[in-house]
């Protein structure tokens, strides 16, 4: 139990900004044993914005309400996923050989498909979650936070890392072994269909759906995966879950 307990830990450091400590006497293939955290890493953010949107809800309009929780899951992750976001547009927009594509992920500047892909993702999050029926929003809300970090596993789990012996993705990539990648995706479906009920079909097929297109889509372009890849992908996911929401109305 110990063990487990610092490995939640190294999965709320990855994921969050949260203030954790950890001792470092953890295997190099931590981050991938921590994986099976993160589906639950998600229900512990999407509780938190649903705590929001319910302390919120009664003295203001959705919109309002929808940018602060955006604000929220900002701050709490450090703009982790967005930044992804903006440096795999940069690179795969950018780019025509791996290299160049690498090259461009690697640097901290953001540039024009960056800017464009971070504006969007938010601005299509702001539009679906406020197009959600009042009694859907925290359902669909949470099962979001959990299928976008579920993402990561099976991109772990299948993809080698693009860049050998450095970056986040290397850290994790063919880090995840089976069991891990079972538990978490067990975890990950079961928590949506708690939430979801019969819903949650389609927003499970929605984020594997994105997770295989992505996936194939890095395989080809760059030969496996990176961090930035894995965060681009945890972005999309989330928007398809609550666009499928949307649809579902």
């Amino acid at each position: 139990m110990k063990r487990l307990g610092k490995l939640f830990l190294v999965a709320v450091q990855f994921l969050t900004r949260l203030p954790v400590s950890r001792k470092a006497d953890l295997p190099a293939d931590a981050l991938g044993r921590a994986a099976v955290f993160f589906p639950l890493i998600g229900l512990a953010l999407g509780a938190g914005g649903v705590a929001l949107d319910h302390l919120l809800s009664p003295h203001s309009n959705r919109s309002v309400v929808t940018v602060f929780i955006l604000i929220y899951l900002v701050a709490v992750t450090g703009g982790l996923h967005e930044d992804a976001l903006a440096d795999a547009a940069d690179g795969f927009g950018g780019g025509w050989k791996k290299e160049e594509m690498l090259a461009i992920m690697r640097d901290s500047r953001i540039g024009s498909f960056g800017a464009m892909a971070v504006a969007l993702s938010l601005l299509a999050r702001f539009a679906c979650l406020g197009s959600l029926p009042m009694r859907d929003f925290d359902r669909f809300f949470i099962a979001g936070q959990v299928l976008n970090r579920w993402t990561a596993l099976p991109l772990s789990f299948f993809l080698r890392p693009a860049r050998e012996g450095s970056g986040q993705g290397a850290l994790v990539a063919q880090q995840v072994s089976g069991a891990v990648l079972a538990v978490g995706t067990a975890l990950a479906f079961a928590i949506s269909a708690l939430a979801l009920w019969w819903k949650a079909v389609w927003t499970i097929l929605a984020a594997v759906m994105v997770t295989a297109l992505t996936g194939f889509y890095y395989r080809n372009r760059i030969g496996g995966v990176t961090g930035d890849c894995m965060g681009a992908t945890n972005q999309i996911a989330e928007v398809a879950v609550y666009f499928t929401g949307v649809l579902l109305r």
